[in-house]
């Protein structure tokens, strides 16, 4: 196992930079992910460090060891891609075996190996199978078997859950925290899915037009957003344009022109324009006659029925519209258009950041 450090990390393609100073931290056996939109530069930035393409500046270094201009075969990680890339016409074990036999190792540590890899993903019971006959859930667990066959010291995941329907997904997130667990190595995951970010990882590092926006633990990603990008990308967010009337703790912005909400330590100066962001699941909705601190009436607009939950387009003073979301077992969840309804909104929930999102 080993520390990950990149270090100041530039990629360049002529005049177009999609990668610019990007400098984090893996920490031995710590499971990272890079979290962003399509085109941020996160796949760049994990194939850089994979040794497939080679950076415009920068340093990667494993552990103590510079590897930034080392070919991939010499760096001793494991890489499992977005398509599984299995041999077709091997079995389960001899897929598995192959990156072995390439370093060399045969005979009885080959089969040991090979058995030790696949009983950490628990597929040892279909090692005679093909891929043709396994589900896309098992097909992925034997392309990562394969890649920690050969022990290496950090593991590279590009997308590997994308592919899958939502229920192998769910599954499949739970087996790699099952088996990051076991196996302690230093990972990092590219991934656009915030779910898969913050359920799967102890730290994310949120990333927008090749700059690092936000690198925390997940609960602070969520919790605390250091700016509008962050906040807006992370949650189910409504996206509102206004402006600051008090900044401070105590502090309070208007949306529209009879609209006031509270909003506790907002980014903007008081009388500044600002982005008002606030998620959907952060919204609660009440009865009309419920007396709640910070809670505003409204009228509902559109109900959408998800399967566990209950979105409700709900209109508020001066035509302002906001999306809210309730248990679909829960009370309110029946509600028709029409129905008037209070919103309560924690004023911790209503970010103010300064236009424009992304540094």
């Amino acid at each position: 196992m080993a520390k990950l450090t990149i270090d100041r990390l530039h990629k360049r393609y002529g005049d177009t930079e999609v990668v610019r100073d990007v400098s984090i931290t893996v920490a031995d056996g710590e499971f990272v992910s890079l979290l962003g939109p399509s085109g941020c530069g996160k796949t760049t930035i994990l194939r850089m460090v994979a040794g497939l393409i080679e950076p415009s500046a920068g340093r990667i270094l494993a552990g103590e060891e510079d590897i930034t201009r080392l070919p991939p075969h010499r760096r001793r990680i494991g890489l499992v891609f977005q398509s599984y890339a299995l041999f077709p016409h091997l079995t389960v074990a001899e897929n598995v075996a192959f990156g072995l036999k390439r370093q060399g190792v045969r005979g009885a540590e080959l089969s040991s190996r090979v058995k030790e890899a696949l009983a950490l993903v628990r597929l040892d019971h279909l090692a005679d199978r093909y891929p043709r006959q396994m589900s896309g859930g098992q097909q992925q667990r034997v392309a990562i078997a394969r890649a920690v066959a050969p022990r290496p010291r950090m593991m590279l995941f590009d997308e590997p859950l994308s592919n899958l329907d939502a229920q192998l997904r769910d599954e499949m997130q739970i087996e790699l925290k099952r088996l990051q667990g076991r196996l302690g190595i230093t990972s990092l995951f590219v991934t656009h899915d915030q779910s898969e970010a913050l359920s799967l990882s102890d730290r994310v590092c949120v990333l927008a037009h090749g700059v690092i926006q936000q690198f925390d633990a997940p609960e602070a990603i969520y919790a605390r957003p250091v700016n509008g990008f962050v906040a807006s990308f992370i949650g189910r967010p409504n996206r509102l344009q206004g402006r600051v009337e008090t900044a401070g703790p105590a502090g309070r912005v208007r949306i529209g022109p009879d609209l006031t909400l509270a909003a506790a330590d907002p980014q903007v100066a008081a009388g500044g324009a600002a982005e008002i962001i606030i998620r959907q699941e952060a919204i609660r909705l009440l009865a009309p006659e419920a007396d709640a601190p910070h809670a505003v009436a409204g009228e509902i607009a559109f109900r959408s029925f998800t399967g566990a939950r209950v979105q409700y387009v709900v209109k508020l003073a001066g035509g302002v519209e906001m999306i809210a979301e309730t248990s679909s077992a829960g009370p309110g969840a029946d509600l028709a258009p029409g129905a008037a309804v209070r919103l309560a909104i924690d004023p911790g929930q209503v970010f103010a950041m300064p236009a424009g999102g992304a540094a």
